[in-house]
């Protein structure tokens, strides 16, 4: 049989067939980046919170350390990082500067609302006055992969609308000095304010990317048998 390819599939099947190879590659990438998330959050999510470590911090030693600070909460400049659903509801979660006693600050993020509830003013008892001892883990903000540069939206700080946390704008916007490029994912439960809901994780994390990995490459392989099928002739059409 012959193979003579034709130009419209060719041109539709070569950029299918990159963009396949391409997502199944950052799959496997996820793969290895979440199982290694799951083995610092199991492993260190549950030791006795102390102090934020002293000295400059890193992702590679210090994500998911259990931390204790103080400070009191500037809810006059929370933040709503938006598109954040709790048990299939659609809610954000609110993020807040906590200015400590040292005239610094640091964001936490301190759990889920829902949509209708993100004006502060509908959830009183969530407004912590004075000083308060806040506890949960250590995050750092991570780089915009190219997939999220292609499909998560710019956030839109006039519009208190953040698809993901930037420290150095929500400073701006707060009015507040530097804050560092790590953030406290809050613990605090219900209990001390039935809104927001903190403690927004789980030590049993899913990890489906081997199996999402195995879909991209799948479909391409059957793109490629699909255009080879396609092209080959017949030995009858070969002859003519």
């Amino acid at each position: 049989m012959g193979f003579r390819p034709k130009l419209i599939p060719t041109l539709f099947t070569i950029p299918a067939l990159i963009t396949l190879l391409a997502l199944g590659t950052w799959q496997v990438q996820r793969l290895e980046w979440k199982q290694g998330l799951i083995d610092k959050l199991q492993s260190r999510a549950g030791l006795t919170p102390s102090a934020i470590p002293a000295g400059p911090l890193d992702e590679e030693n210090h994500e998911f350390l259990p931390i204790r600070v103080t400070g009191t909460y500037d809810h006059d400049n929370e933040f709503h990082l938006v598109n954040r659903a709790l048990n299939g509801k659609a809610g954000i979660n609110v993020v807040t500067p906590l200015r400590l006693a040292d005239g610094s600050a640091i964001l936490v993020n301190r759990g889920w609302v829902p949509f209708e509830a993100r004006d502060r003013s509908l959830r009183p008892d969530g407004l912590l006055q004075g000083e308060q001892t806040v506890t949960g883990l250590l995050r750092f903000v991570k780089p915009r992969s190219w997939i999220q540069e292609a499909v998560v939206p710019e956030n839109e700080p006039e519009n208190n609308a953040w698809f993901n946390i930037d420290p150095p704008a929500m400073a701006a916007k707060a009015g507040v000095g530097p804050m560092p490029n790590h953030y406290i994912l809050s613990s605090d439960q219900s209990a001390r304010g039935s809104l927001p809901r903190g403690r927004q994780w789980s030590l049993d994390i899913k990890n489906d990317h081997l199996q999402y990995a195995i879909t991209w490459y799948s479909l391409a392989v059957a793109l490629l048998a699909i255009y080879v099928i396609y092209h080959r002739k017949r030995p009858e059409e070969v002859e003519a």
